[in-house]
């Protein structure tokens, strides 16, 4: 089979070097004259297309939005994935930051841990494109 698959190969590279050695062929010039270029008008001026979220995301910046972020966003923060993302995802919307310390349920320590990071924390209104479905629990990214 070895031999085979050997010899198979060197036919094939031998078939492809033939191609090179073909008959020349004539290279044949198009005749451009008959057209004539006229510029393009420009209607407006370029403009980065932008949409709510990417004005959203440019108003909180580096931080978690409590209201819209989905729950992978809290892995960069030690001790808050997934158990403390969950439960913050699942009982938004938050009026102010320091509402997530009424979360049902959290330990102690757990609250230590929130207000550790309040400085990592914003809340906006939840928009409808980043809440909607399960894409704050499941993105489809996986890594």
């Amino acid at each position: 089979m070895k031999r085979f698959v050997r010899w198979l190969s060197v036919l094939s590279l031998l078939v492809g070097c033939l191609g090179w050695l073909g008959l020349p062929q004539q290279a044949i010039a198009a005749n451009l004259s008959h057209l004539v270029l006229q510029p393009i008008p420009v209607l407006a001026a370029e403009v980065a297309p932008r949409n709510a979220v990417d004005d959203k995301r440019a108003k909180v910046g580096d931080k978690i939005d409590l209201n819209n972020t989905n729950v992978r966003a809290f892995l960069q923060y030690p001790g808050l994935y997934p158990t403390l993302a969950r439960a913050i995802v699942q009982h938004a919307p938050y009026e102010k930051v320091e509402d997530v310390l009424d979360l049902p349920g959290i330990s102690d320590l757990q609250k230590e841990t929130l207000q550790a990071n309040f400085k990592n924390f914003t809340v906006t209104d939840p928009d409808s494109a980043l809440t909607e479905g399960d894409d704050r629990f499941n993105n489809g990214i996986y890594r």
